[in-house]
């Protein structure tokens, strides 16, 4: 039984022949690139001339990196910048907002806040730790409907408002088995 040739050019390890040449390269060209042609050669603007070797690094005072005192001339109040010469006006709605205004901010979710005040505050109160975890899933709710900001305030007042109502829960647990111990013990002497 004989085995199909091998893909790709690679020479099979069980045929005693050699390969008959090496394999293709795919990174060379198929065919011969045309020759690159020389650069142009011309005037130099930069090219020291003979007569004066200092000619090329004197400054141009249109081409100064500063413009001169007084230009451009102010703008009157109210008008808008004046574009620079030579280039198209900018597309509305690209690059920077003018001075003095900004991108508008995104609302947060006042919820989100009372949430989190609430459940912060039930570190020393305690009963307002709930009402701040519960208030915490209806902001949740809310930031999702409307695409307003403050989810990360509202999962905070979840998180804070469940791990202290679950610590009152035990705190009171703890007190009414030490209530409980106390009237057993006091009984079961007299």
């Amino acid at each position: 039984m004989t085995q199909p040739p091998p893909a790709g050019g690679w020479p099979d390890p069980a045929s005693t022949g050699q390969p008959s040449g090496p394999p293709a390269d795919p990174t060379l060209p198929v065919s011969p690139q045309p020759p690159i042609p020389p650069q142009p050669s011309g005037y130099d603007p930069y090219q020291p001339s003979p007569a004066d070797p200092y000619a090329g690094m004197k400054s141009d005072p249109a081409a100064a990196p500063y413009p001169p005192a007084g230009y451009p001339p102010a703008q009157p109040a109210g008008y808008p910048p004046a574009q620079p010469a030579g280039y198209p006006p900018a597309p509305p709605g690209y690059g920077y907002p003018p001075p003095g205004y900004g991108y508008p901010q995104q609302k947060t979710n006042s919820m989100a806040i009372v949430a989190l005040v609430l459940s912060l505050i039930g570190i020393g109160s305690c009963i307002t730790a709930p009402v701040g975890a519960i208030m915490g899933h209806v902001a949740m709710r809310q930031i999702r409907e409307t695409g307003e900001s403050g989810e990360g305030m509202a999962k905070a007042a979840i998180i804070v408002g469940w791990i202290l109502t679950g610590l009152l829960a035990l705190v009171i647990i703890g007190y009414a088995v030490a209530i409980a111990f106390a009237i057993a013990s006091s009984s079961s002497t007299t």
